[in-house]
């Protein structure tokens, strides 16, 4: 079956010849959600930005559905149906919510704008209800919520998101990745880059773990915390248990 999205010993990296990805290959499938994980340097970020055309790519391939990206401007991926929220700076802090999402509409046709739009405050009715306020006055989860609803708003097939609950309390962390569960459900495949593992393994169908810049473990998500290698290397004894 072909993948969603797929990157093949991917090099990349902010200056030529300092690779901080270093051959790293991950597959997500069709309506699913894959995690990927690792210590604070490994990569993760820095991944993901490459994959989204925001990171130089020197070698490797990335594929959507079957067709390569790798070389397409980040400003075109979405067009291709591939979405990108970063872990900053993802909304207009002094834009009400409306005029954020007014913005994310632009680069559709406009007898379809509205009804995107209508879309996200269908499946976010908190944005609904707060359409009129700016969106750095809202709380952090609120916020994430207008970051996605942006995204979503072009009807992309796949949606990465890079540490998408940073900063949230405990009980903002699980309106996130609830929020998350229900993209999927709209048919929109998901990858995410998230420090808080527990929290990411229960949404997820499987999670890479990555170290100095290359995957090292890829499994299911259900047990993942619990195996051997994932304790060794979230205590920093990687190396102990062959994954460092």
């Amino acid at each position: 079956m072909t993948a969603a999205l797929e990157a093949s010993g991917l090099v990349a990296g902010y200056e030529r010849g300092l690779p901080i990805v270093k051959g790293a290959s991950i597959r997500l499938g069709d309506r699913e959600i894959v995690t990927i994980l690792g210590p604070n340097g490994a990569g993760k970020s820095t991944l993901i930005k490459a994959i989204a055309g925001l990171v130089p790519i020197s070698d490797g391939t990335v594929s959507l559905f079957g067709q390569r990206i790798d070389g397409v401007p980040a400003q075109l991926m979405v067009r291709r149906g591939l979405a990108f929220v970063p872990q900053t700076e993802n909304v207009f802090a002094r834009l009400t919510v409306q005029e954020n999402l007014d913005l994310a509409a632009g680069v559709l046709p406009r007898a379809r704008r509205a009804e995107r739009i209508a879309a996200q405050y269908a499946l976010f009715p908190d944005l609904a209800r707060a359409r009129r306020e700016a969106a750095g006055r809202l709380s952090g989860g609120q916020r994430q919520m207008v970051a996605v609803a942006r995204a979503l708003i072009p009807d992309p097939k796949v949606v990465m998101l890079d540490e998408p609950s940073a900063g949230l309390s405990p009980k903002l962390v699980g309106v996130v990745f609830e929020m998350l569960r229900r993209v999927r459900d709209l048919g929109v495949a998901i990858l995410l880059v998230e420090q808080n593992a527990r929290a990411a393994l229960a949404i997820s169908d499987r999670a890479y773990v990555l170290v100095d810049g290359r995957e090292r473990l890829e499994r299911p998500a259900a047990g993942l915390m619990d195996a051997p290698e994932v304790k060794a290397l979230y205590l920093g004894h990687g190396a102990a248990a062959g994954v460092a």
